[in-house]
């Protein structure tokens, strides 16, 4: 075991008791995540039941560009929305640090302190993960936009510094949203291809911000409906369908500055992107008892192979004017394919990264509670409004969905090097 470096001049995580945190902010107390748990770092390796730690199973945590963007997608994900409790900056700033010294280590897959230690405290870190690899562990972190402003107020005195394209989504066709699963004023996205370490991380950074900010909801998934690289397979979502064959790729840098990153030079976003998240429930019962017709030009696709319904291959070009031998357009104009089109659209494009997810059964209707968490990175969220507001009033798989959950973030670039941290520009 190791113990945690110390990085720049971070907050406590947990203030010890009998010390409160506005004093600790005072006196510069417990500098760093594994000072302010008052533990050292596990590190799992064979010679403590560990693992062992891969460079196969850990992506970069420090970069450009924040991982899991255009990390190729892992196989689950555990989604969580935060609220902040403190109306303090100060607060913002140690919170952020933390986060990033323990997302550092965690995306290595080491843990936030030891589990085992003093008898007569709470361990520092929760243990689940002990001996797992990192499973290629990323965490993205995202401000929602009633961070800098809620009722008007300006919280936090970063009114000013909110970018204008960060505001919260307006209504839009096929919304019947909840609010207990909607908004946030931050958020992590934490995938990896092992769910448990996936869950290990957000627990841990949840525990780290209790004296800051609280859960406001979270979501699980399973099984990418996307694929954010060449060198990845198209999957299939929960209508047997192959999902997010046009998607943009990380290799593509062209597409990448044009449609995902933020590129204003002076802007403390640059570098940066836009995350829409949207839970999109599926009616799994009525999907199952349409004619396997019906579902292909519902879709637009082929089921089995996912061409373009009259072309023979999954990559084949969209021809949205070829006719059949009746007359009638081959891909139907209502069909998901054609609404959601780029030259239906005016060019938009956005980099898909969502998962599927189940919850047991729906309260209303005591069907499945099954569906897609939609998770999509842009450079400006008003491409992701003109775009739902096309699939809203014209797509026909409106028939089968519902948007009952919904949230827009900032996603501030990367973390150059050891020392920063998440959103520093912000406060700059």
């Amino acid at each position: 075991m190791t113990e945690p470096a110390a990085h720049g001049d971070a907050e406590p995580a947990a203030p010890a008791a009998g010390l409160t945190r506005r004093s600790l902010l005072r006196t510069g107390a417990a500098a760093g995540v594994g000072a302010a748990l008052g533990a050292s770092v596990a590190v799992a390796a064979d010679g403590d039941g560990g693992a062992g730690v891969s460079s196969a199973d850990v992506v970069a945590f420090h970069g450009a560009h924040q991982a899991g963007i255009t990390t190729p997608q892992q196989d689950r994900l555990v989604f969580a929305a935060f609220d902040l409790i403190s109306d303090e900056r100060a607060d913002l700033e140690a919170l952020l640090k933390a986060w990033t010294q323990a997302a550092a280590l965690l995306t290595e897959g080491r843990a936030v302190g030891t589990v085992g230690g003093n008898p007569l405290a709470p361990p520092a870190d929760t243990g689940e993960a002990q001996g797992l690899r990192a499973g290629r562990l990323t965490l993205t972190f995202g401000l929602g936009p009633t961070l800098f402003e809620r009722d008007g107020t300006d919280r936090l005195g970063l009114r000013d510094r909110r970018p204008a394209a960060l505001r919260p989504l307006p209504a839009l066709p096929g919304d019947e949203l909840e609010a207990e699963r909607s908004g946030g004023d931050l958020c992590v996205q934490a995938c990896s291809d092992d769910p448990q370490v996936a869950f290990h991380a957000v627990r841990n950074l949840t525990r780290i911000a209790r004296q800051y900010a609280q859960l406001r909801w979270t979501q699980v998934g399973f099984g990418r409906t996307a694929s954010t690289s060449r060198t990845q397979a198209t999957p299939r979502n929960l209508m047997g369908f192959k999902d997010g064959t046009a998607n943009i790729v990380g290799e593509d840098a062209r597409a990448m500055d044009e449609h995902v990153w933020v590129g204003d030079e002076g802007d403390w976003l640059a570098g940066g992107s836009y995350l829409v998240a949207r839970r999109i429930s599926m009616t799994i019962e009525s999907w199952d008892r349409a004619p396997l017709a019906d579902q292909e030009a519902t879709i637009g696709r082929t089921k089995v192979t996912g061409a373009p319904i009259g072309s023979a291959g999954e990559f084949d070009e969209v021809d949205l004017t070829a006719k059949g031998a009746d007359g009638q357009l081959r891909i139907p104009a209502n069909s998901h394919v054609a609404v959601a089109h780029p030259s239906t659209n005016g060019g938009i494009r956005i980099l898909r990264r969502g998962y599927s997810f189940t919850d047991g059964l729906s309260a209303d209707l005591g069907q499945l509670d099954a569906g897609l968490f939609f998770l999509a990175y842009m450079r400006d969220p008003k491409h992701f409004i003109a775009l739902q507001r096309h699939l809203g009033s014209k797509d026909a798989l409106n028939e089968y969905i519902r948007h009952v959950g919904s949230a827009v973030f900032a996603v501030p670039a990367g973390v150059a090097s050891e020392g920063g941290f998440i959103g520093e520009r912000l406060f700059a």
